[in-house]
């Protein structure tokens, strides 16, 4: 056992302790195991399920206390995780193995998300309606492994990233004030996020917002490069002690349970997202949740589940944009846990009834 099992020990050991000295109420607070969950952003409806999951009660109901951390662009879950400051996190697929690659015990225990979100955007006067034409064009990127899927999908049409004569790649920063000036032919956007931000932009020509007709749109998923993202992960050795598989086994129960409750809820969701400290406004985490929830579902094979064949594509493409540069491991991932999970959940796990509402962006996305 590492020292981070015994120090989760000790840690249950004066749980115990103050359980048997205090009122019933105090012990049921007391039997509550802490676990910390390491999110890869900021506070928004992209991580709506695991807030949900704390506000509802539905980890306290599972007999765990969750913290959950907010990330930045300096902050790695991976890193966070593998030095025994979270139990769980949530990362990209082709990072994390990316991590592991580089000596991260690494394990991807969920995968909630079962399509991709990443789009390069054009105003309709580029003329760039297809991979193809970004051949010649300035096309932005946010790089640190954000652009494998574009990458791949230019590769894929026969242009060269690293050739300046086939197309130049501009570091973009995560807003859209460089697309907008029309520094940047093509950019990249979360069709949750960035493209969300356009929309809520004026058009200085028309004096109103700019509309989805104005603009080109190119997904990862019709250029057949897309990659998995959002997977929820945990330290492989953390896994293997104890009884830490039943404790990941409850939070992946009480996670699908908030993501069933943004599914149905969305109003009351996204509430609860701005009172978590959302750093949008509603407007725009109304935009945000109704996107999420359409990368979940429907969910096939019951939320959470690892579908092998994106996640082969997701390492082709890795591999391919030279992310990865040796073979992923068998046991990458497990669905094992999740399979005992959607065991223990009730309701809709697959969500195929489930339609996209109609959000209507206003200026900022308030």
């Amino acid at each position: 056992m590492r020292l981070r099992g015994f120090a989760a020990a000790a840690t249950l050991l004066v749980l115990a302790v103050a359980a048997c000295s205090s009122g019933g109420g105090s012990a049921s607070q007391a039997a509550l195991t802490p676990v910390k969950l390491q999110l890869q952003w900021f506070p928004q409806a992209q991580f709506c399920g695991y807030f949900a999951a704390k506000d509802k009660g539905y980890f306290k109901d599972q007999g765990l206390d969750v913290s959950i951390l907010p990330g930045g662009v300096d902050i790695v879950p991976a890193t966070v995780v593998a030095g025994g400051n979270a139990e769980f996190g949530i990362s990209w697929v082709p990072k994390l193995l990316a991590s592991v690659e580089s000596g991260a015990d690494m394990q991807i225990i969920g995968m909630p998300f079962q399509r991709s979100a990443t789009l390069q955007i054009a105003m309709k006067d580029k003329g760039i309606t297809a991979p193809a034409d970004w051949k010649g064009k300035k096309v932005g990127t946010w790089g640190a492994g954000n652009e494998a899927e574009l990458y791949a999908a230019m590769k894929k049409n026969g242009i060269d990233p690293t050739n300046p004569s086939d197309v130049t790649i501009v570091p973009q920063d995560f807003t859209m004030t460089a697309f907008l000036n029309g520094d940047i032919d093509a950019a990249q956007a979360m069709t949750y996020n960035e493209y969300a931000q356009v929309l809520e932009a004026k058009n200085p020509k028309t004096g109103a917002l700019y509309q989805p007709g104005d603009l080109d749109v190119i997904s990862m998923e019709s250029a057949g490069t897309a990659m998995l993202q959002d997977a929820i992960f945990a330290d492989k050795s953390w896994l293997a002690e104890g009884t830490n598989a039943d404790t990941a086994t409850k939070f992946l129960t009480a996670a699908y349970q908030g993501w069933q409750f943004c599914r149905d809820n969305p109003d009351e969701a996204v509430a609860i997202v701005l009172a978590a400290d959302a750093k949008l406004p509603k407007g725009h985490q109304t935009w945000m949740l109704n996107e999420i929830n359409s990368l979940i579902w429907p969910s096939p094979n019951g939320i959470g589940t690892m579908d092998k064949a994106a996640f082969d594509r997701t390492v082709q493409v890795a591999t391919d944009a030279a992310i990865l540069k040796k073979p992923v491991a068998a046991d990458a991932f497990r669905n094992d846990l999740t399979e005992k999970a959607l065991a223990a959940l009730s309701g809709d796990k697959n969500g195929s009834s489930w339609q996209k509402q109609t959000v209507t962006l206003t200026e900022g996305g308030k």
